[in-house]
């Protein structure tokens, strides 16, 4: 499946954003999706991830409760709202999918987005 995201951008501190991840080539709804997110000289952090039933999903302690993943099958695309941002989530966010059960690792996922700049100023 193709993937990409869009949404990023420049916020204050305490701001929202919320970021798109479009399939396309294949529904949407036959992946696990994650986020994950990059800074320079960092590797890779997960950020969340959606089950493919939908129905199951887990967020990085450093995000839950200020992160909603979600899906919107009529658009294949799978969403990323962010909350309360801080300086702490500036990154490059990345989309990927992988099919079958869901991961943390970044490994476990063979298809991904060119990824979004998040930029959050204090």
């Amino acid at each position: 499946v193709q993937l990409e995201e869009s949404g990023g951008g420049l916020v204050q501190a305490g701001g929202a954003l919320r970021l798109s991840c479009a399939a396309s080539g294949r529904t949407i709804s036959d992946y696990s999706v994650a986020w994950f997110r990059q800074t320079p000289g960092k590797e890779r952090q997960f950020v969340a991830v959606l089950s493919r039933s939908g129905d199951s999903s887990d967020y990085a302690r450093s995000v839950k409760g200020r992160f909603t993943i979600s899906r919107e099958s009529a658009k294949n695309t799978v969403y990323l709202q962010m909350n309360r941002l801080t300086p702490v989530d500036t990154a490059v966010y990345y989309c990927a999918a992988r099919e079958g059960t869901w991961y943390r690792d970044e490994t476990e996922y063979p298809d991904w987005g060119p990824g979004t700049q998040v930029t959050v100023s204090s």
